[in-house]
């Protein structure tokens, strides 16, 4: 942290940060509005995937993730039903720090609480679709990029800069 920067921690996150969660995600992803009920159901179906970041006493950021399955994207703003049975990956569905907040390494540190989700699951990737042209964030986290001709289509409904990103975990 450098000197002047509020501390900030991630928490996991609660139906009663629905609002806030809402609200930053909707004014971060103007391009690309979910619905809360949407988010509510990520809260319901993986509150283990899920955080807030909290920083003077304020959320400042959330990510959201569940188990989900390699190549397979789910569209934008639906709702996943159910997760599925053997899943292969932790689809980080979602990873928003505003502005204030940025530069203190809080994206590292969900993505670090992800990896020991995933281990603790036995499950070997992280998969993302990168938007708004930040491919090169997730590269720095060890995300490759992954393209063919069935992602394309799956990733439509994530804008024209969406990448399909997957890390290995070692």
């Amino acid at each position: 942290m450098k000197k002047g920067e509020a501390p900030q921690q991630w928490r996991p996150a609660t139906e009663n940060d629905l609002i806030s969660v809402d609200r930053i995600g909707n004014a971060i992803h103007v391009q690309l509005i979910e619905r809360a009920n949407v988010f509510a159901e990520k809260f319901r179906l993986f509150p283990e995937g899920c955080y807030v970041l909290v920083q003077h006493d304020e959320i400042a950021g959330y990510g959201l993730s569940h188990p989900w399955l390699r190549y397979e994207v789910p569209p934008l703003d639906t709702f996943l039903r159910v997760l599925p049975p053997s899943p292969d990956c932790i689809y980080v569905h979602d990873v928003v720090v505003l502005p204030q907040a940025r530069g203190q390494g809080a994206a590292g540190v969900y993505l670090e609480k992800m990896v020991a989700v995933a281990r603790s699951r036995q499950l070997q990737f992280l998969a993302l679709v990168s938007v708004y042209n930040t491919h090169p964030l997730w590269a720095g986290y060890g995300f490759e990029s992954v393209s063919t001709a069935s992602l394309a289509t799956k990733l439509q409904s994530y804008g024209p800069t969406a990448t399909y990103m997957v890390r290995r975990l070692s």
